[in-house]
Formats: structure tokens, C-alpha cells, sequence
């Protein structure tokens, strides 16, 4: 079975599972790879996290179960796993705009089933480097977010407006270690089991140097480091990137993603343009077998 009937395979066990329980250790299993790099590699894919594409397709049959004029909307709550009458009613009304009592008489949103198909890419190159890494820390502020594929994430905007001199003074001094500089981070993203999708944004400095009072620290463990380099137009030039490094390079490259933040350091090449350099650093191992 190759990488895309595997990937598609995962799918069909999610659609088979929708009034059930989805076990994510189950879908990195048929997909043969971590159950942290199929979800990254999902998002990225389908452009929705893995929990909102569960979350749209529950709601979309229970809208289909609640046509039934007999159908009671706790019943039809429990059987799409949630644990009760409100909080489905509050989900149910989120996607569809009407609450549960009114599915049979209003107008719907239905999100079908996904399904990859082959399409011919990698007509441009990629440049890229392993690096390996020993175990190091990011020092600096981080924020809970909303997941955001395209365009600017406007909560991560409101963290760099919040940055005075002094701290990016102090970032800077503190980084002795590549990538360089201020930088940021993504990590602890929303598995299949959460209703939103949300991860932790950190912008800091990689560091050996203890932690100041006054900000916080991440922890990452030593390994490999996949680092890509990009130049244009920020951010739809690196989430490009960002979208082929899932779609092209993993599956041709025998790496999967190991559990760990997502770096990326940009700096503008000329003030007169809209480009800007930057480098992309994903934490990675080689796939088992």
C-alpha cells in the first residue's frame, strides 16, 4: 500500500468511526507513521485541522439524523460523542446557524468527505538541510491560539506588536544558538480528540542561557532538524513552503515529523521590498522500517 492509499485508508477509518471512538493512535497506525505526523500532515493537506474536519462531519450527519421527525436531539448528541443535549445544541448551532430543534425546517451546511488524490507537484525545488541539534531552550513569551492556515494570524500579530525595545534588546542578547536572533515557535497543537483547533505560539530566543524571572521557557529535546529556506512575500511565501514540506518532501524523504515546536526565523532582505528571507526548522526522525 503506498503513501496515499494509506493516508486515504485513514479517512475511511474516521468516516467508519464518526458515531464511535476515533482512536488517534489507530489513524497513525493505518497511516503508517506517528499519530503526531499524521496530524500535522493532515492540516496541512486538507487545510483544517484534524479535529475540526472530525467536528464538521459529525455535525454534518447529525444534521442528516435529526431530518428523522422521531430522532431526539440527545440521542443524536450521544451518538456523535457528545456528552450532552447543550453542549451538541451550542456545537450544532456554531456550524449550521440553527440550533438542533430547528435541523428539519432550516437550511444546513454539509461538509463531505475528504479523500487525497495523486497530482503531479515538485516542478520547483526545495532547498533544505538535516541538522542535528543537541537538547537547547527558547526563552521568551508564549500565547494559547487559534489555528490559522492562511494570511496573517492576527492573535500571533498582537504578540509581536507587544514586544518593546527592552525585550527585543534582551531576546537578542540572549541568543547564542541557531537559529539566530528572534525567533518563533509552534507547538502543542490540538489533537483529534479537542474541538477547537489551538496551539501554543512562542517568539523568543534559542538559548544555553538560564531563564529571567520575567519570561518563560521551553524545553526541546536533542535530535534532527529538517530546515528549509524560503524568499518572498511574507507569510504566503513561507506557508506555501510550509504546505509543500508536507505534501512533497515528507512523503519523498523518509523523515516523519517528531514531536517538538516548529521554528521559523524571517528577516527582511531590503526595506524598498516585500520579501523577506527565512528558514523553516521542523523537528524530524526517520520513519520506522
Amino acid at each position: 500500500m503506498n503513501s496515499l492509499e494509506q493516508l486515504n485508508a485513514a479517512l475511511a477509518y474516521i468516516e467508519e468511526n464518526l458515531d464511535g471512538e476515533i482512536d488517534p493512535q489507530r489513524l497513525g497506525a493505518i497511516a503508517c507513521c506517528s499519530e503526531y505526523h499524521f496530524s500535522r500532515m493532515f492540516s496541512f493537506l486538507a487545510g483544517v485541522g484534524l479535529a475540526e474536519y472530525i467536528r464538521r462531519r459529525r455535525l454534518t450527519r447529525a444534521a442528516f439524523d435529526l431530518r428523522d421527525p422521531e430522532a431526539r436531539v440527545l440521542d443524536v448528541a450521544l451518538k456523535y460523542d457528545y456528552q450532552s443535549a447543550d453542549s451538541f445544541a451550542r456545537a450544532f448551532q456554531a456550524l449550521h446557524g440553527v440550533p438542533p430543534s430547528k435541523a428539519r425546517e432550516a437550511t444546513l451546511k454539509a461538509y463531505p468527505r475528504l479523500s487525497f488524490q495523486l497530482s503531479i507537484q515538485g516542478a520547483s525545488e526545495m532547498n533544505y538541510q538535516i541538522v542535528e541539534k543537541p537538547a537547547f531552550h527558547i526563552v521568551g513569551i508564549y500565547k494559547r491560539v487559534p489555528l490559522i492556515y492562511e494570511g496573517i494570524n492576527p492573535h500571533i500579530q498582537q504578540m509581536w506588536q507587544s514586544l518593546d525595545e527592552d525585550l527585543i534588546g534582551r531576546l537578542k542578547t540572549l541568543s547564542d544558538l541557531e537559529p539566530s536572533g528572534i525567533i518563533s515557535g509552534s507547538t502543542n497543537f490540538s489533537d483529534s480528540r479537542a474541538e477547537l483547533s489551538e496551539l501554543d505560539h512562542w517568539i523568543g530566543a534559542a538559548t544555553t542561557q538560564p531563564c529571567p524571572d520575567d519570561l518563560q521557557a521551553l524545553q526541546i529535546e536533542a535530535g534532527d532538524w529538517a530546515v528549509f529556506e524560503t524568499v518572498g512575500p511574507f507569510p504566503k511565501t513561507m506557508q506555501d513552503v510550509w504546505a509543500r514540506i508536507y505534501s512533497e518532501w515528507f512523503p519523498a524523504s523518509g523523515y516523519e515529523h517528531r514531536r517538538g515546536p516548529e521554528l521559523v526565523w524571517c528577516e527582511k532582505r531590503d526595506i524598498t521590498l516585500p520579501d523577506f528571507r527565512c528558514q523553516i526548522w521542523v523537528p524530524v526522525q526517520r520513519q520506522d522500517g
